[in-house]
């Protein structure tokens, strides 16, 4: 080589000087800032005659690969190389894949077997990888076959490049074969295998794979990515089943499995499992961050325990209470109609210097629509432009028409809607908002001109007909219902069924209105009997308007002692014990029959029931709820 010559042929005291003086060029490489003091080190290379050397010019070569403005350097150099090595070759293949040149980087693999060159372990996991990140099956199948010709495809990490490719082009039946062939899969492997098979539906496929690995302890990646696997297919009992398991076996879970754990808490109103995941984050089992803190408090305020959210709020360190925090915080004073809490706590954040943004202003002015805080929502509609320059978007507006409707100011609400289809465009959620406030004030003009509007903003929206068709019927007009409903037959627009979901004991039970898949169904009708008999003792009248004019959101056929909240209030009184609080959650808006029911059930059984439904928590106590009857 080149560079053996020069030193054979120099004197020793001079030959020692050279590879000082190279050595010296070469390690003020990582220093490097510019591409101007790059190419003088190259200078300097060049001229001590190192320039066909492929140790000096490798790591030239390998120094501009890993800095990404240097990349077509790199590439030049390389074609200035006469015999350049393994070790150059993969490096400039592994600069191709960083820009996802897959078939680059296979035309010069074609090159270096063309030169000569043998590939090495690290060419195919190179080749593997880059096909794998640009989706190139045909190619990636041509270099798997590469890897088994040279004899490269069997050690630990090629065959996990290979699962990690299979599984990303949903072949996973060729990533199975590629696990199959470990003799001792490492973590990665079990991590990966369970991945791919999770993300793509294969969930038992994946847990039978995750039994196979006997020591989970020190494998936390694949656990945690088995429990994201059954969160993603919604399999939550398993999840939570699993999730038990490993924590007494003392597998370490990550902060992303807890914070998705705590999300499927969330839907489901799973306040005991989330309170027991919140004890493992108090005792030091998992890690908590500044996204971890928000979902905690997003979980209690969600599950109907608005003390213990802002206990744990209260509790975290400053230093992980984000922006997120707060917004969850105040958000879940807004949905349990706690305005005036919600103001006092934004104050607060302001004395702290902490920057709102956006979702700040959207909570806080729900929290003065829910809670009647006209003058307060009016003054944080300006404030947030005056103050902060948070121009307002159409769910501020929304909020605020909200306000003014509940407030029964509906001609300031329709102006306020009409200015803000002029400077942010129409907005369905502020259109349905000024229909309820004219559904509830009586105002059927009003109310008919913006449900016509709001039923061809949101075509899909079974609840919006809805809307328009109770006003109508409240209106006596009997004919316009009737349209409405042939409306929403020709469109193919179908109401959604009710369903109400409950948790006693760590588990969750879920009812459907009229349904009789559970298991003590006949028990729970037969407490729904005794319930309504005790009710109608102290004034309950069954509110019939809903069944037999209006377009409820619960199905219409369903009789209204047979919806699902009250399935689900049957069974946790049947469940639980004299005085136990009982927390329901709903998927639609409590009808009035129920609404009024459940108050009266609150009072004849000493009961807090916390129902939870698409727009607001209800508290019912002592036979009042906390949303006034306005809802």
């Amino acid at each position: 080589m080149v560079a053996l010559s020069i030193l054979q042929s120099t004197p020793a005291p001079h030959r020692a000087a050279r590879i000082n003086s190279n050595n010296t060029s070469l390690l003020g490489l990582e220093s490097c800032s510019s591409m101007a003091e790059l190419r003088q080190r190259h200078a300097h290379i060049i001229k001590l005659g190192l320039s066909s050397d492929n140790d000096a010019m490798g790591r030239v070569i390998k120094f501009c690969a890993s800095t990404s403005g240097y990349i077509d350097y790199a590439t030049k150099l390389f074609d200035g190389m006469p015999q350049p090595d393994v070790f150059i070759f993969n490096t400039v293949m592994k600069c191709l894949a960083q820009r996802h040149l897959v078939n680059h980087c296979i035309a010069l693999y074609l090159v270096m077997l063309e030169s000569l060159v043998c590939p090495n372990s690290f060419t195919f996991p190179i080749l593997i990888k880059a096909c794998a990140v640009s989706n190139a099956v045909a190619q990636g199948r041509y270099v798997h076959c590469m890897a088994v010709k040279f004899g490269l495809h069997s050690d630990l990490y090629s065959l996990n490049c290979l699962i990690q490719m299979y599984a990303s082009f949903r072949l996973l039946d060729e990533a199975r074969r590629a696990f199959d062939q470990m003799s001792q899969p490492n973590a990665v492997s079990w991590t990966t295998m369970i991945s791919g098979c999770s993300k793509w539906g294969r969930v038992d496929e994946a847990y039978e794979i995750f039994q196979l690995m006997a020591d989970k302890k020190s494998n936390p990646a694949a656990c945690n990515a088995m429990l994201t696997g059954y969160f993603q297919s919604s399999r939550f009992q398993e999840a939570f089943a699993l999730f038990d398991r490993l924590l007494a076996e003392d597998v370490t879970l990550d902060k992303l499995t807890a914070t998705s754990m705590l999300s499927a808490c969330t839907g489901l109103g799973a306040l005991e499992r989330g309170e027991w995941i919140h004890r493992r984050v108090e005792k030091g089992a998992i890690e908590v961050d500044s996204k971890l803190a928000a979902s905690l408090v997003d979980m209690y305020c969600k599950c109907g325990s608005l003390e213990k959210a802002f206990k744990a709020f209260s509790s975290f360190p400053q230093k992980v209470v984000s922006l997120s925090a707060w917004n969850s915080m105040i958000g879940g004073l807004a949905i349990h109609g706690r305005g005036e809490a919600a103001v006092e706590l934004f104050t607060e954040m302001e004395k702290k210097k902490i920057a709102p943004d956006h979702i700040t202003f959207v909570n806080l002015l729900n929290a003065c629509a829910h809670s009647g805080l006209v003058e307060e929502g009016q003054f944080y509609f300006g404030h947030m432009s005056r103050v902060y320059g948070i121009e307002p978007r159409a769910a501020h507006y929304g909020c605020v028409v909200d306000l003014l409707g509940r407030a029964g100011l509906l001609s300031k609400a329709k102006e306020l809607l009409d200015e803000m289809v002029q400077s942010v465009g129409p907005d369905a959620g502020a259109f349905g908002a000024l229909l309820g406030a004219c559904r509830v004030h009586g105002d059927v003009a009003l109310g008919e001109e913006t449900g016509l509007k709001l039923i061809e903003l949101d075509p899909e929206n079974s609840g919006r007909y809805v809307l328009l068709g109770n006003l109508y019927a409240n209106a006596g007009r009997w004919e316009d219902v009737a349209n409405i409903r042939n409306l929403m037959s020709i469109r193919g627009v179908k109401k959604p069924p009710g369903s109400s979901m409950i948790e006693l004991g760590g588990s969750v039970d879920e009812f459907t209105a009229g349904g009789n898949s559970h298991p003590e169904s006949s028990e729970i009708y037969s407490k729904v009997h005794e319930m309504l008999e005790r009710i109608r003792r102290i004034g309950y009248t069954a509110d019939t308007d809903d069944v037999l004019h209006e377009l409820s959101d619960e199905e219409k056929e369903s009789p209204l002692q047979f919806h699902s909240e009250k399935l689900a209030i049957a069974y946790g009184l049947i469940r639980s014990g004299p005085g136990e609080s009982l927390r329901v959650t709903k998927n639609l808006r409590v009808c009035r029959d129920c609404h009024e029911a459940t108050k009266l059930v609150s009072l004849a059984y000493s009961r807090e029931i916390i129902v939870r439904d698409r727009s607001r928590f209800h508290h019912f106590r002592h036979g009042k709820c906390s949303c006034n009857d306005y809802w």
